[in-house]
């Protein structure tokens, strides 16, 4: 049973081959503004992500470096971690698949599996992708390179133990049709439910070939391949097998984030392992898109990686955050411009949020002695009383459903709102003959930048801190279930002029 006031959410675990880049910053930033966003509705949250570093394929980028596996894991963790801080990625457990407590539930999971009568041993003949470490059949791909990455497969033929995908088919669909929520966006439902209905196969989940991996309890001369080792993560992570408080409070996961290319794995294998092993599958599965550049997908082989460096030095880590979110909406493929990222950043956060800060408290400080003055509640405007109520339901439930461009959209139409007013009402007029007015005025602006504070601080928790401060609200509780209402900020608080929230980015 659900409990109704927790919230579970993971990323994939990420390959120890390479350092982080924007590809997998966009997921790892996505699941940290809705654990965020979590926390400020009152619920109790775990969000989990870390490093998946077993597998054929950490072997050879392993010993083409020089290293042993571990030592190259160890060393691309300290890099995920680092930038990850940087990132102000708020986790609540960094899992790592060379745990020894993973690696226990890895091969629990394998038992109850097996004792369940889904695992038998046969023999694999045909293609496997070692840069995606999956099987690809020649229905999937005739010219037998891999579907995701376009590398040329390779043929392998070995014994292997083997999970039986295909008994759960029919329990699988009735899945599906029960559940449409279950995969998201849509469109990847549909995907996924039509390649269902076609048939499921039989899966390995042995190698023998190698011995960097999970031993196989049943069979020591065999690894457990490394996508049954991963999927596990979600479990070993808040304690599984053991009857833990947070695996029996968390456990199903509400939400697996992940990229497009990895959803048969997330919607069907890991449903069905689930299954047999009698746990239930966790709520949802979001697949979101992929970002490009020049319309051309971004990937290491390909030479064309962003990584976060590139971009926090010159337009600050809720730069990055604001425009990942707000550019494409999540589960659509977008292309990475710098253009484009400085376009939004000057103009959005600069011209209009920042703009927006900085004219309020020096209105503030000028005609109030630098505190929130008294206000009449009948002299509020109406329309932005009125856009302060339509677009919270609006904001929240964009929230709800990941359409993270739409919540920010939103909350935009309230900062366009809030300039446009001081255009329109201009206080520099009313302080001179209707001063009841201006304070309505000047107490309406700073009590909605502190609303627009709350709706923003999962993006940009750094910058809202700061404006917050500014604002004189710092050590005020910040709840979207309580601090919403308008007219909280309190007549006589203090505010006080700060640097400009975000500097203008002007071409080298």
């Amino acid at each position: 049973m659900i409990n109704s006031r927790k919230y579970y959410i993971t990323t994939p675990i990420y390959y120890v081959n390479a350092e982080p880049h924007i590809g997998t910053a966009y997921t790892t930033i996505a699941g940290d503004v809705m654990a965020r966003y979590k926390r400020l509705c009152g619920y109790e949250t775990f969000y989990l992500t870390g490093t998946d570093e077993h597998g054929q394929k950490i072997l050879r980028s392993a010993l083409s470096a020089g290293l042993e596996p571990k030592e190259l894991a160890d060393r691309v963790v300290t890099k995920y971690k680092e930038v990850w801080e940087e990132l102000n990625i708020k986790y609540t457990r960094f899992i790592r698949t060379t745990e020894e407590k993973h690696k226990k539930a890895v091969q629990f999971l394998f038992r109850k599996i097996d004792h369940n009568g889904d695992i038998y041993k046969g023999k694999y003949s045909g293609w496997y992708c070692t840069a995606c470490e999956r099987y690809i059949t020649l229905k999937e791909s005739p010219d037998k390179k891999c579907p995701v990455c376009q590398r040329q497969t390779e043929f392998f033929e070995e014994e292997n133990y083997f999970f039986k995908l295909s008994k759960y088919q029919d329990k699988m669909l009735s899945y599906l049709r029960e559940h449409k929520d279950f995969i998201e966006p849509s469109s990847r439902y549909n995907e996924i439910f039509a390649r269902v209905k076609m048939g499921l196969e039989d899966v390995s989940v042995s190698r023998a070939s190698f011995d960097w991996g999970i031993t196989m309890p049943i069979d020591e001369k065999h690894v457990i391949w490394v996508w049954f080792d991963a999927l596990t993560n979600y479990l070993s992570g808040i304690g599984y097998p053991d009857e833990t408080d947070n695996f029996k409070k968390f456990w199903p996961a509400n939400v697996h984030l992940i990229a497009k290319d990895i959803l048969w794995f997330h919607s069907v294998i890991w449903p069905c392992m689930l299954m047999s092993a009698g746990l239930e599958p966790p709520c949802k599965i979001f697949a979101h898109g992929w970002w490009t550049m020049n319309a051309d997908k971004i990937s290491k082989s390909k030479g064309n990686v962003v990584y976060p460096r590139d971009v926090i030095d010159k337009f600050g880590v809720d730069g990055l955050r604001y425009f990942l979110l707000r550019e494409i909406p999540f589960g659509l493929d977008g292309d990475f411009s710098f253009t484009a990222l400085k376009n939004r950043y000057n103009n959005e956060l600069g011209n209009e949020l920042g703009n927006l800060v900085m004219r309020t408290v020096v209105m503030v400080e000028k005609y109030s002695n630098s505190t929130v003055p008294q206000y009449n509640p009948s002299e509020v405007d109406k329309t932005i009383m009125e856009t302060l109520r339509s677009t919270q339901k609006s904001i929240c439930d964009h929230m709800e459903h990941f359409r993270f461009s739409l919540a920010l959209e939103n909350i935009w139409e309230i900062i366009r709102m809030s300039n446009k007013y001081i255009d329109n009402v201009k206080p520099w007029l009313l302080a001179k003959e209707k001063l009841s007015h201006l304070n309505t005025v000047l107490y309406t602006l700073t009590e909605t930048l502190r609303i627009i504070s709350i709706y923003l601080m999962p993006f940009m928790p750094a910058s809202m801190e700061t404006m917050r401060k500014q604002l004189g609200v710092s050590d005020e509780n910040i709840s979207i279930t309580e601090g919403l209402e308008f007219g909280q900020i309190k007549p006589g608080t203090r505010v006080s002029k700060g640097n400009p929230l975000f500097p203008r980015v002007e071409d080298k």
